[in-house]
């Protein structure tokens, strides 16, 4: 990891440590219970990609590519696995701060110090989600002896037991069920990235490209925070005029960034939106098949999804800028079942053919536009 003078700018064992000390521990369950569990997910997750590719009509271009281990994991377990991608990720802009650093005198005591910090606070934030995902789809997965990763850095799905555990008795649905619908959605991002072979690079692409931009100038950063605060808050007009604050106030992260990183996160934001929208959009049209509940599933699942767990939970949502996550979802889901309903599957799926027929922001809240670009201009 990048370092200067042997000092780690985040303290990434420290985040472990955090995090797993900070973590909740999951519902109980017997030892025989939680082995049927485990058993019962990797069956589902196995069962559930013939369904994906029937009904998306993608599948990987090769054996090899399609071969990316599928791993049901703790709380803890999802947190190393998480840091273990944060640390690829990040490793240019780390780099990038050494070298700021090395310049500056007391530079080394600082990393030391500053590498605590940051520790601790990654490791408060992977705290607070671990209890939250319930599985995920690793696009840069290093592999290592206890996380096994694809083949030539590619990805893993993490399925996270305690957790959907957890949200299935919550909600008071058939566990089974649940467990089914839960891995859908998760093998369809599967599928997407061992279906579509230049996706992974082009979208570590674009976030090498905005962590470029990232100005490491402490007091830059202090000044454009001030700006954003003193600022106007933007809004959108609802149906009354008033404008929509809680949809359109940005973030804490969203305030400390130049303007090239939002030319980028635009791009990003859209090319997540297809595929959370396409997994929401897959999952509940292969439920009717195999998932005899997807209907009182769904229901009660949307209105967990936007109601949180709590004031504090819907703060942090909104400080971190998982507000945003759950519009995607919405947006894109709305923007593949247009255009399936406009032009079919096959016609949707016009969408993997390169970086450039993927869906703008703007496309994908006017999928209409994407259809007049792509589909009508190519016939």
């Amino acid at each position: 990891m990048t370092s200067l003078g042997g000092v780690q700018m985040v303290d990434w064992n420290l985040a472990v440590t955090t995090a797993t000390r900070l973590g909740r521990p999951g519902p109980e369950v017997s030892r025989e219970e939680a082995r049927g569990i485990v058993a019962e997910l990797r069956r589902h997750a196995k069962v559930s990609e013939e369904h994906v590719r029937g009904f998306t009509r993608l599948a990987p271009a090769d054996a090899e590519a399609g071969d990316t281990p599928v791993l049901v994991v703790d709380r803890p377990g999802w947190v190393r696995a998480n840091v273990a991608g944060f640390r690829e990720l990040l490793s240019p802009l780390l780099g990038k701060v050494a070298e700021r650093r090395a310049g500056v005198p007391g530079g080394a005591v600082l990393g030391a110090v500053g590498g605590k910090v940051t520790g601790v606070e990654v490791g408060m934030l992977l705290s607070f989600l671990s209890s939250r995902v319930l599985g995920q789809y690793e696009t840069f997965a290093p592999a290592g002896r206890e996380l096994p990763g694809g083949a030539d850095g590619g990805g893993r799905l993490l399925l996270v037991a305690p957790n959907i555990v957890h949200v299935e008795r919550e909600l008071e649905v058939d566990p089974h069920d649940f467990r089914l619908w839960v891995c859908l959605h998760e093998e369809t991002h599967r599928t997407q990235f061992t279906a579509v072979p230049w996706l992974r690079d082009h979208l570590r692409m674009e976030i090498q490209s905005f962590l470029e931009q990232t100005d490491i100038d402490p007091s830059t950063l202090v000044e454009r925070l001030r700006e954003a605060v003193q600022s106007p808050a933007g809004g959108r007009p609802g149906e009354d005029g008033a404008a929509d604050e809680a949809e359109e106030r940005p973030g804490l992260v969203e305030l400390v960034q130049t303007p090239a990183q939002r030319e980028v996160l635009g791009r990003l934001t859209a090319v997540m939106s297809l595929l959370e929208g396409h997994a929401d959009y897959v999952m509940d049209g292969v439920g009717p098949q195999v998932v005899p509940t997807v209907t009182e599933i769904r229901e009660k699942f949307q209105k967990r999804r936007a109601a949180g767990a709590g004031r504090l939970d819907l703060a942090l949502r909104k400080l971190l800028g998982l507000d945003a996550k759950l519009r995607q979802y919405r947006d894109g889901e709305r923007f593949v079942r247009t255009v399936v309903d406009e032009v079919g599957m096959e016609g949707f799926n016009r969408v993997w053919t390169s970086p450039n027929t993927l869906p703008t922001k703007a496309e994908i809240a006017r999928p209409a536009e994407w259809i007049a670009r792509v589909h009508r201009k190519a016939d």
